[in-house]
């Protein structure tokens, strides 16, 4: 980050973090290399639609809730 009026606080699973203003979900999905076909966002108690993670600009305060899906086994 390049100063200080570049950050916000998000909460990300409980956490709260620091992070650059102006990156969206998908940008926090990246840096955290995690594909977006393997996970879920719960952005501010709503189920994100995949469709909009490269849309919806994290912003100051909200909570984001990353669930990964495991495959394997059979039943």
């Amino acid at each position: 980050m390049t100063g200080v009026q570049d950050a916000i606080h998000i909460h990300v699973n409980g956490e709260v973090w620091t992070w650059r203003s102006g990156a969206t979900v998908a940008d926090l999905l990246r840096d955290l290399d995690m594909r977006t076909e393997r996970v879920a966002v719960e952005l501010n108690l709503e189920i994100l639609d995949r469709a909009m993670f490269d849309q919806r600009p994290l912003k100051d305060g909200d909570r984001v809730e990353i669930l990964g899906f495991i495959g394997g086994g059979s039943l």
